[in-house]
């Protein structure tokens, strides 16, 4: 494989796994030489991205794991607070081995298997990568089943942009608050802001 044909690789491919690379013709021993000479950086384990690209975390964390974003981190892909997460909220199938998710920081909720998919959706990332989310619906009532863990302030400052938005789906929030046994909580919220 010429420079060039590593070159054009990398333009196509703002992102890539070794693996990818491998199938590509592109050796591990060759990629560890790019990387050494700047052309590559590798950004997690067996990911890497051009030189001289921004860095979207949230998708390289995706790429290699099972996981969707949630509470904060989720408020925050959707507009829904103005705080930055200080650390990426995720949540896990039950069972997950997250001990690795939790040795890079993240906080980690758990989910029963039936109920780990309801609500996801897929949303553009300020990179305009595509990431896994739950929806403003689901994330809602996620917040309130761990208000324990959450700041109050940041949860009122959620309903009241929510109930401001014109893309908010009350009905499908009341189905959900239901499903996750929250609606008694979600509609003490609402009453206050609608």
């Amino acid at each position: 494989m010429t420079t060039s044909d590593i070159q054009d690789y990398l333009e196509k491919n703002k992102y890539f796994e070794a693996k990818e690379a491998n199938k590509y013709g592109i050796s591990n021993e060759r990629l560890h030489l790019l990387e050494e000479q700047g052309k590559i950086e590798r950004v997690d384990h067996g990911i890497y991205v051009g030189s001289h690209q921004e860095i979207d975390m949230l998708y390289v964390y995706q790429r290699r794991r099972n996981i969707i974003y949630s509470h904060e981190t989720a408020l925050y892909l959707h507009d829904l607070t103005d705080r930055d997460p200080l650390n990426y909220s995720v949540s896990v199938s039950r069972g997950y081995n997250s001990r690795k998710l939790k040795e890079l920081g993240f906080d980690v909720y758990y989910v029963k298997k039936e109920l780990y998919q309801l609500g996801e959706i897929e949303i553009e990332t300020i990179f305009g990568n595509k990431v896994k989310v739950y929806s403003m619906e689901r994330t809602l009532c996620d917040i309130v089943r761990s208000q324990s863990r959450m700041d109050k302030s940041v949860i009122i400052d959620a309903f009241k942009t929510y109930s401001h938005r014109k893309n908010k789906d009350l009905h499908t929030l009341m189905d959900l608050a239901k499903r996750f046994k929250v609606t008694n909580q979600i509609k003490q919220y609402l009453e206050v802001l609608l």
